[in-house]
């Protein structure tokens, strides 16, 4: 069992202040958006196993996969650690966004390599051959949004406005069965004229705003986005709210975007992301259309559900990673967390005990599989590891 030192990325969008209050370090005035644990090449978490020396768990794994993630993980997903976990602060809304299934990453992937793309190229979509599934866990209260919401809910709330140029997306939710009326709205959005639109967006912001209640976070984003096509994209979109402890799971194909909030988030290890809107970055809307799905849906608030061991565990449909957490309390007995899966544990409050180390909150250990291992003292403890 390793202590992990991770890196912090600073995304335009992050909180400048709720990453560092959790680790109880002062603000740096620069956001902080992300703070990456795992085995991604982009960020990898760093540990020392010899004195003096850091390596990148990268490393460590590539030096003996079958130790750090065990013979079963190895046989299913590869000499790989299969998931990622972060801290997410969402300081500003995040881009409205996609992400492919694994049978769509796979073609796009060798398409764009086919193609001779550069991987850093602003115009590549696939940055890998692997789906990107994952959770969001609210620490704090966490704003959203998740999947379309009916057409009917849709075409009330771009109507309620007033604004005379939404009037045909408006007609076009009402007059066709659900998937059609669904793409042909966001395909439209899209593709319309951008000074018209960055128009549309202007007038149906100040209309949101003269509203306010549900049409509040429209005006709210279009002040991070002035102008974007996704302001009016968002208003398909069911708006989410999460109370701490509770989350989202984003399957492929569900078009969603972070508005605001701390959380715990954890994905398939892989960077694949088709957006929106919300974002001066790329839209590929040929291949976004071919991997939105459109359909409404309930955004599914997920709560954990409770064992006798004390874990609660968050559901999922997806075996690269799996989700629970501990609320350890003083006096109890140790909790036994060995498992014959790789494991990162994180505290996000107190000052728990694992193994040998102390934790506070912000601090992380990776647990190599079949490594004996037990938690104790006070606190809040995520185990992310896969589905054995």
């Amino acid at each position: 069992m390793d202590r992990l030192s991770n890196t912090v990325r600073p995304y335009a969008w992050g909180s400048t202040t709720a990453i560092p209050e959790l680790l109880g370090v002062a603000p740096t005035g620069e956001p902080q958006a992300e703070m990456w644990m795992g085995a991604h090449p982009g960020a990898p978490s760093r540990l020392t196993r010899t004195a003096g020396t850091e390596q990148p768990l990268t490393d460590i794994i590539a030096a003996d996969p079958e130790r750090e993630l065990g013979p079963a993980t190895v046989e299913k997903f590869g000499p790989r650690l299969p998931f990622l976990l972060k801290l997410l602060a969402a300081g500003a809304p995040l881009s409205l966004q996609v992400h492919p299934d694994l049978t769509q990453a796979k073609k796009g992937y060798e398409d764009e390599e086919r193609r001779s793309v550069p991987i850093d190229a602003p115009h590549r979509t696939y940055k890998d051959a692997n789906h990107k599934p994952e959770l969001i866990c609210a620490l704090t209260p966490f704003e959203g949004l998740c999947g379309f919401r009916r057409p009917t809910e849709a075409a009330e709330a771009m109507a309620a406005l007033g604004v005379d140029s939404l009037k045909p997306y408006v007609d076009l939710l009402g007059a066709h069965p659900e998937e059609a009326a669904l793409r042909e709205v966001l395909t439209a959005i899209l593709t319309a004229d951008p000074a018209e639109m960055a128009e549309t967006v202007t007038e149906a912001a100040a209309a949101a705003e003269r509203l306010g209640g549900a049409h509040a976070p429209y005006a709210r984003i279009a002040h991070h986005f002035p102008g974007d096509p996704g302001v009016i994209a968002a208003m398909l979109l069911n708006h989410v709210q999460l109370q701490p402890g509770e989350a989202l799971f984003l399957g492929a194909g569900v078009p969603h975007a972070y508005l605001g909030g701390l959380g715990v988030e954890i994905m398939a290890n892989s960077d694949n992301v088709l957006r929106c809107g919300l974002t001066p970055k790329h839209i590929d809307v040929p291949e976004l259309l071919d991997i939105v799905r459109f359909e409404a849906t309930d955004p599914g608030i997920l709560r954990p559900e409770a064992s006798p061991s004390g874990e609660e565990l968050y559901e999922t449909p997806v075996d690269e990673f799996r989700l629970s957490r501990y609320d350890l309390s003083p006096g109890a007995a140790p909790v036994d967390l060995t498992r014959s899966a790789p494991q990162i544990l994180l505290c996000t409050a107190g000052a728990p005990r694992v193994g040998t180390l102390d934790l506070a909150p912000g601090g992380s250990v990776f647990v190599p599989s079949d490594e004996s291992v037990e938690a104790s003292g006070t606190g809040t403890l995520f185990r992310a590891t896969v589905v054995a």
